[in-house]
């Protein structure tokens, strides 16, 4: 216990100093790729800030693995360095009992990089990328794109590619209606729908209607009975990453309902659960390799954890782009690299030098 304590007390200073450093490094590359556009257009000092205020948790977010792995690394080699290490391995104390501190940290640390991604980092990026766009002159209030929206209590849903506010025109439209017990009934497929003044037009509709077991196809008469405002689809794009867990779950419902591409949305879903368990990844393989430095301790320490960061983070990014693009289920992109470090990590710690 004792131990565990020292152990404990020399590992925070070094994480939070990380910490601090990661952060500000973050804050600082994000303030300087947009500064050119911010300042041509005559943002002001207070919205700049601004913006950096709203990212600041995102920072944290990112630094937070990255943090975990060198200040393990680095407290591992300095005790090494000082032949504290040694005395304590000498002592009959193993490794891995030593290190136990060091992955508890690493499993608290994935459980509140979850919730505080999930309750924290969504809003306030939300208005972080709003603030930047609204900044940088991109915004368009009016116009959406990819809109799903749902009427009559859930039983219609129109998916939509584009709305264009200027003239009142939907593109790419599906509209799905469903009964009572949200069973499919049919769907009208058309490419360009026009707001008349109380209901919208379509432009050679085609309409897919369930008889018995079968799909029949035909034309689609117009009808007043498709009365959606405009105003509904106005900024109803929704874009999962801007959700929290729960709310992503229900749009992706929502997408294989009306058989919009839902790939993506689930991949990132998944990926939603598996990513906070990086902070648990990196500390086993910071502790692997934590007291291999007896010199330059810092550059090492800092060398290694980024290399090894990277490596993590090259194949968790190649994983997700693949299931991404249907080349593999959405559940094995994003838990895959999960699946793997940590049988490595394991191993490099149980084959550690002692």
């Amino acid at each position: 216990m004792t131990l565990d304590k020292y152990l404990v007390k020399h590992f925070l200073p070094v994480f939070i100093i990380a910490l601090s450093m990661f952060v500000t490094l973050v804050l600082l590359i994000d303030l300087f790729v947009n500064l050119v556009n911010y300042l041509n257009n005559d943002a002001s000092f207070q919205q700049i800030m601004r913006t950096s205020y709203y990212y600041l948790p995102k920072s944290i977010s990112y630094a937070i693995p990255v943090s975990l792995l060198f200040a393990v690394a680095f407290t591992l080699g300095d005790l090494y360095a000082r032949n504290e290490l040694t005395s304590i391995i000498s002592a009959g104390i193993p490794f891995w009992r030593l290190s136990v501190p060091l992955m508890i940290i690493g499993m608290i640390m994935s459980v509140f990089s979850f919730f505080f991604e999930d309750r924290v980092v969504i809003p306030t990026l939300k208005i972080k990328n709003d603030l930047t766009r609204e900044l940088k002159r991109q915004v368009s209030a009016d116009n959406s794109s990819n809109v799903v929206l749902r009427t009559n209590d859930g039983r219609r849903i129109y998916a939509v590619d584009y709305f264009d506010y200027q003239n009142q025109t939907l593109n790419g439209v599906d509209i799905i209606d469903l009964d009572e017990d949200k069973n499919f009934l049919s769907r009208i497929r058309t490419q360009v729908a026009i707001w008349s003044g109380t209901h919208w037009t379509f432009s050679n509709p085609v309409i897919y209607r369930q008889e018995n077991k079968f799909i029949t196809v035909n034309t689609y008469p117009q009808t007043e009975e498709y009365n959606a405002e405009p105003e509904l689809f106005r900024r109803k794009a929704v874009d999962p990453a801007d959700l929290p867990a729960s709310d992503a779950k229900l749009l992706i419902e929502d997408l294989k309902i009306i058989g919009l591409p839902y790939t993506e949305a689930l991949a990132d879903y998944y990926h939603r659960f598996s990513f906070p368990v990086t902070s648990f990844i990196v500390v086993i393989l910071s502790i692997s390799m934590g007291g291999r430095f007896r010199k330059n301790i810092l550059l090492m320490s800092l060398l290694t954890s980024l290399v090894t960061a990277v490596v993590y983070y090259v194949t968790d990014m190649i994983t997700m782009m693949m299931s991404r693009l249907g080349y593999i289920p959405p559940v094995v992109g994003a838990w895959f690299p999960v699946v793997l470090f940590i049988p490595v990590g394991a191993m490099l710690v149980r084959y550690s030098k002692t």
